[in-house]
């Protein structure tokens, strides 16, 4: 299916000539970038590289000095207030801590978003909660506890909830790995494989897991010298010729992702 763009391969996001500058220092200069439909997009970089930047700037929490983010073929920096509204109800964004409310319950931080937005009652937005709870695979115990009793996993879990919570298309993910330990991180990448295969979602994911990168990924976008410096599946990203690069891909840990994403497995 074609996007209002055109475009035959269904592009959800296109960011074309992004600008983003802090006073005098610039992060980003005409960077481009496509999120194509129901891929899982990773977004790597060294530390500096602008990457949760990119991904508010599309969000729309910050306005890009220069350039355009189009959406579903909606030009967000031209787009009313309500028509960027009903965009970005069609996001649902995972924060790298969770950014759950400390005051509300896990229930009442998934129920939040479906009063305030979708107009439910208490009672029906807190019974759709418990569905997206389930589909982030959090136990029925943990619906009326508060995130300072939960553990990382737990929280990472609750927040995915919350951003599942008004049905989004494209789903956002700040380092949604960063500290889980291996076992719980892995199956929080196979919870985004199977949320996306049937969901339909599309995935747009910061990580610095490798392991993810190799498991789950479509495509992976490398952050350097303030653009998009390659993007595209990640046999293709490793071969480029660039210092940072390699040493990502093929230092030891690169090297030990790989042969476990490729090893043979155990029938």
């Amino acid at each position: 299916m074609k996007e209002a763009n055109g475009n035959a391969r269904g592009t959800v996001i296109e960011a074309r000539g992004i600008c983003n500058r802090f006073g005098t220092q610039s992060v980003h200069e005409q960077l481009d970038l496509d999120l194509y439909r129901g891929e899982i997009l990773a977004v790597v970089g060294g530390s500096g590289s602008g990457k949760s930047v990119l991904l508010r700037s599309i969000v729309g929490l910050r306005r890009p000095n220069e350039g355009q983010v189009r959406v579903f073929g909606q030009d967000l920096s031209s787009a009313s207030d309500e028509q960027r509204s009903l965009v970005e109800r069609r996001f649902g964004v995972l924060f790298q801590k969770g950014a759950l409310f400390s005051s509300l319950t896990v229930t009442e931080n998934v129920a939040l978003p479906l009063i305030e937005h979708a107009g439910l009652s208490r009672a029906d937005a807190e019974h759709l909660a418990g569905v997206k709870l389930a589909l982030a695979g959090l136990p029925i115990s943990a619906a009326d506890k508060y995130p300072s009793s939960l553990s990382g996993g737990m929280i990472k879990r609750a927040a995915l909830a919350r951003a599942l919570a008004l049905d989004p298309d494209i789903l956002f993910l700040d380092e949604p790995t960063a500290g889980l330990d291996p076992i719980g991180a892995a199956a929080f990448d196979q919870l985004i494989l199977t949320l996306r295969d049937a969901l339909g979602l599309s995935v747009f994911l910061i990580t610095h897991d490798l392991d993810t990168l190799y498991t789950i990924t479509d495509r992976v976008a490398v952050l350097s010298q303030k653009k998009v410096l390659v993007a595209g599946p990640i046999a293709q990203v490793e071969d480029t010729d660039d210092a940072w690069i390699h040493d990502y891909f093929h230092g030891p840990r690169g090297r030990a992702a790989y042969q476990a994403a490729t090893a043979p497995k155990e029938l």
